[in-house]
């Protein structure tokens, strides 16, 4: 069976045992079956500072308050396309994030959008492979050490059939309350810019995911700062519907790409994201080339890493260095090296491989998961089969 990785939190296999060939490619596992929500046992100001350390902006942080003093277990929703091969940011930051906010009392519900991969014609709009590619990153999310007790897994086209006329009556209200420019300046949570071409089905999408939000009756709306534009539309929205407590925003760093210039990871450039069951080798040789100049801190992934990923998996990190060069350097917080880091007391060349061993340390769980139970192996293989669409 597998064990808790006492670092991580992920999976580790002892070298003795391995899962049983018994799960064939088509039996799908229970996507809940761990899930058994808990309350916090941190008191009301810890449980505040742990969901405001998520957010590299709050909307409104009084509000997020005043929610928990109001509810011991809010809601939280944050909805991901499945589309391919995960990458660590959504897969390690993503954990991290989890994380803190099931610590903190919440209830994460995870909306597989499945309709949604559909309609911006992700795997070409192939609902089963979009449906493979969930269960996929469910397996990833499982082997990075998630608490599981809080999260519940809900399929989109699932749950809006079981409760069809609610959720359509309240995409169409939503669309009568709101103008087509409106509606188009949201678009780019789609990963597509204003300009390009926009098929009439996508104008769709940003009012179900407005929809989604009053659906799961979410209290916390926690996505990437590429969704904000949505999620305000669902607080403009309680205006229209009288609606005085509206969902809190909280919007987590979009983890830069590996070079210069990407501000966030991409799947479309393979050598700009690192993704986890990237092998030691290929995690090596992407960091290793990644843009990194000596001294320069701002749009530096090395550094964006270091704050957002090691420490907040490690509370510290050790460089490795020649004498002639200082000797080895253990930091306990990120603000002491990236002052290193800026002073060039802290050069890139010391800085990467250790980067390096510490993310390939905690993808280990995870590629050692994909290569021994066999379900979740044949989950990777069917999607590295797929192509990619964008």
């Amino acid at each position: 069976m597998a064990q808790i990785n006492p670092l991580t939190g992920g999976l580790h296999w002892p070298e003795e045992t391995k899962t049983t060939e018994t799960e064939t490619k088509n039996a799908a596992r229970d996507l809940n079956a761990d899930f058994s929500p808990m309350p916090s046992i941190l008191s009301l100001d810890e449980r505040y500072e742990l969901c405001m350390s998520v957010g590299e902006e709050v909307i409104e942080s009084p509000e997020l308050r005043a929610l928990l003093t109001r509810k011991e277990s809010p809601i939280c929703y944050d909805g991901f396309e499945p589309s391919g091969r995960m990458h660590i940011a959504q897969g390690l930051l993503r954990s991290i994030n989890v994380n803190k906010l099931t610590k903190a009392g919440c209830v994460f519900k995870f909306w597989i959008a499945d309709w949604f991969a559909m309609l911006n014609n992700k795997l070409g709009g192939d609902i089963e492979k979009i449906r493979d590619c969930g269960r996929y990153f469910v397996e990833i999310w499982k082997a990075t050490g998630m608490d599981m007790s809080n999260v519940q897994f809900l399929w989109a086209s699932d749950e809006i059939n079981n409760d069809s006329d609610k959720y359509w009556r309240t995409v169409m209200d939503v669309a009568r309350a709101n103008n087509l420019p409106r509606i188009k300046r949201c678009g780019t949570i789609m990963g597509r810019e204003d300009s390009e071409s926009m098929p009439s089905a996508q104008i769709m999408y940003p009012c179900m995911q407005c929809t989604d939000v009053f659906f799961l009756k979410a209290d916390i709306c926690q996505l990437g700062m590429d969704q904000k534009k949505v999620n305000m539309l669902a607080r403009e929205y309680c205006d229209h519907i009288k609606q005085t407590e509206k969902p809190v925003i909280i919007g987590h760093h979009m983890l830069m790409g590996l070079k210069e210039g990407q501000a966030k990871m991409s799947k479309s450039d393979p050598d700009s994201a690192i993704f986890m069951e990237d092998t030691a080798q290929d995690v090596k040789r992407k960091i290793s080339k990644a843009f990194c100049p000596p001294g320069v801190v701002a749009d530096n992934p090395i550094l964006d890493y270091a704050k957002h990923i090691i420490f907040g998996l490690k509370p510290e990190l050790t460089v490795k260095r020649k004498p002639e060069n200082g000797g080895d350097a253990t930091y306990t917080t990120y603000a002491a090296l990236e002052e290193d880091f800026k002073t060039e007391k802290l050069h890139p060349g010391d800085l990467k491989p250790s980067v390096i061993d510490a993310i390939n340390e905690f993808l280990e769980p995870v590629r050692v998961h994909f290569d021994r139970d066999p379900y979740a192996k044949q989950l990777l293989q069917r999607v590295r089969s797929f192509q990619i669409t964008r």
